[in-house]
Order: structure tokens, then sequence, then C-alpha cells
């Protein structure tokens, strides 16, 4: 799940990393330092709710809630300051070797910031999780989670047990299946590199598109409106940045044969909330599992000078057995300190996947020629392992 430190980004050189930081604001102190100001009064020009600025999540709530927490929707003051001393301390230590041969250090290259009140983004169902998979879904991820332990059956991940192999089995003669294609169109990593298509959505300076929750290497939204029309930019990962444009002349969604990475987005004003009706997504997109049949309806409502709530219902009755909905709390940046704002980049300098792509071949060329190991009996995605977020 993407509310976890992902493999394919923590094992993908391709651009600047973000210094981990902890956060010097606390929830309170935000809360304090703005105004009670009915959202009435902030208007454009032209009379809508201003939703304009650079905003971001500057707190820590992880998607899924952690089953100790069990039905508890918010954290005591004191359990945030526990959690904050805990994950504190894990800025603090040196990296291991394990994450300096990966090349990427959790105290040094991702964001780490102050624990949010919520106990999760997830509010409905109320004990804060996804809901159970149909049991279509449980199939078709069984099926794909069979092909790709196929893929390292033969590897010292199989033969030595590790949890890369859980529910495989060792096997030294490479799988037959190493020339299928995936069950369905991949989007994770596969212990393979015939070609791009065999990397994950990162390494391709792709993303999973919406909804966009964040990750450890930050999160930011620049919301700009004119008359009829938001756009909305978003700088996430690793520079995998994207514009999102949202339709609001009442007019119908495409056809249902015209399929968008980041789906058909229309809205709505109802009051001071912007509502988003989003459909359309490809088979190519995957959204904790979801893909051509997703559906999103997003409520976007400025409550303050410098917050902005954000609440999003998932669907997807191929997927999972009743929606689910998020809520996260944004804090607008400040404009002065942004006023030069570079455009994030990611195919540009991603040196990473070409460099994966080679290495593969140069392994491959050396077998053949009798100066190294068969590259099928080595696991290339183990990635690297860092210590547990207390907060998960």
């Amino acid at each position: 799940m993407r509310d976890r430190f992902s493999g394919s980004i923590v094992t993908t050189a391709i651009a600047a990393a973000i210094v981990s930081v902890v956060s010097s604001v606390s929830f309170t102190q935000t809360a304090a330092q703005a105004p009670a100001v009915s959202s009435s009064t902030l208007k454009t020009p032209w009379g809508e709710p201003d939703l304009q600025g650079i905003w971001t999540d500057e707190f820590d709530t992880p998607l899924q809630r952690s089953p100790r927490y069990a039905s508890q929707e918010f954290f005591t003051e004191q359990q945030r300051a526990d959690l904050d001393k805990e994950r504190g301390a894990i800025l603090t230590r040196f990296a291991t070797e394990r994450e300096i041969n990966g090349a990427y250090n959790a105290a040094t290259f991702f964001s780490t910031k102050r624990t949010g009140a919520r106990t999760s983004k997830i509010v409905d169902p109320p004990n804060g999780r996804f809901p159970p998979l149909t049991p279509e879904a449980q199939k078709r991820f069984a099926a794909e989670r069979e092909y790709r332990l196929a893929l390292v059956r033969s590897t010292d991940t199989c033969k030595n047990k590790l949890p890369g192999c859980a529910g495989g089995t060792y096997d030294p003669s490479p799988s037959p299946r190493r020339t299928e294609a995936p069950p369905r169109y991949n989007t994770a990593r596969m212990n393979r590199n015939d070609g791009p298509e065999d990397s994950a959505l990162a390494e391709r300076c792709l993303t999973a598109g919406l909804p966009e929750f964040g990750g450890a290497t930050g999160s930011f939204r620049r919301i700009v409106q004119t008359p009829g029309g938001i756009s909305i930019f978003y700088d996430v990962g690793q520079g995998q940045g994207w514009q999102r444009n949202i339709v609001m002349d009442g007019s119908p969604h495409l056809p249902a044969n015209i399929r968008q990475w980041f789906g058909d987005s229309r809205g709505h004003w109802e009051g001071d909330t912007l509502v988003i009706d989003v459909t359309n997504f490809t088979p190519k997109t995957d959204v904790f599992g979801s893909r051509e049949n997703l559906h999103l309806i997003e409520r976007w409502t400025r409550t303050g000078p410098t917050s902005l709530a954000y609440e999003v219902t998932v669907e997807d009755p191929t997927v999972w057995t009743r929606p689910w909905t998020a809520k996260q709390e944004f804090t607008r940046q400040n404009d002065e300190a942004n006023r030069i704002y570079y455009e994030p980049r990611c195919i540009e300098g991603n040196f990473g996947l070409p460099g994966l792509l080679h290495g593969r071949r140069t392994e491959e060329f050396a077998f053949a020629e009798g100066r190294g190991p068969d590259p099928k009996t080595r696991d290339s995605i183990k990635g690297v392992e860092f210590e547990a977020d207390p907060l998960q």
C-alpha cells in the first residue's frame, strides 16, 4: 500500500532527495495562529470561494489506522508526544550498512513530520482501515502475487526463506514464467528488467495518480483559479509532478472509451465547497489495487486563512465491498518564500531506470561468456529495509 515506504521509491535514484526534518510547528500552535475568519470572506474577485495557494499536509497521519489503536479516531496529546519522541530517535541514529548499500538512509533522505491529530486518514469505515476485498479482487491479487513469486523462486530470497518469498518455494531452476506478460499491466517492481515496463511506476517517473495522499518524500499542490476553471499542480514523490484541470462548465464526463491517467474531473460548487466527480481512469494506473473502475468524489473546503480541508470518497465495486472515505488537512505555504517555484523534474534526470536496464544486460552478457552467475538467480527487488515507523 502507498501509506508505507515503497521499495520502488527507496531504490530509485531519479531525483534530488528531501532532507528529513521534524516540523517545529505543533497542531495547537498552527490552530492558534489562524484567526477565526469565516470562509465566506475568502472569495476570488469574481465571487467564488478562494482555494488558491500552495498547500501541504504539515503532519504525519497514516492512511490506515494501526490495529493497536482500534476504534480510537484521535490521538491524545500524550500519545502524540510519545510518538514524536520515539520517531525522532530514528532520525538521530546512524545509518545501517544495508541502508548505505541501498543509497537511501531514512534519517537523511525522507521527511518526517510531527504526528497528526488523527490516528488515520481513513474515517469510514469507522475502524480506519480499507473495507474487505471482493472475492474477485482477492483472486486477481493472488494471481499477481503468484506470478511475482515465480520470478524469484530460483533466488537466495526463496532459498533462505526471506520475507520477499513469503508464500513461495525455492527451485534452483529459473521459472518458465519469466517470459510471460504480467496478469495485468505492471505498476510495481518485479524481478525482471527486460524493458521499462518491468519497473515500477515511480521508477518510470510516473505516479499512481488520484487520490494523492503524500508520502515520505513530501507532497505539495498549487491551486490556481480562473473564472470558469480550476487547475491543481501536484509536486509529489521525487519529481513526479503533474497537472490536473477541473472542468467547471457543467458538461458531462468524457465518453467511457476515453481514458486518462488522472481520470476526468468535473467540478461544481456546493456552497463554499468544491465538489469534484472523477471517473474515466485508465487500466494502467493503480490506486491501492483499483484501476479503470475507480470513482472518486472529492470535497475541498477553505476553512480559514491558512487551512484547507480535503475529503474523498473512493469507490470501486470490483475491488472493495463498500466505498471508503478519507480526510486530510492542508496548510497554506508562504507565497513570498515560494515566489520562485521550480517545476519538479524526474524524466529529464532519470538516470536510474537506464542504469537498471544496462546493468541487467551487462549481467546477461557476462553470464553468457561464463564470467558470472545467471541473473535469473539474483533477486533485484529486495530493496532497502528501514526501521519500522512507530506511527504505522
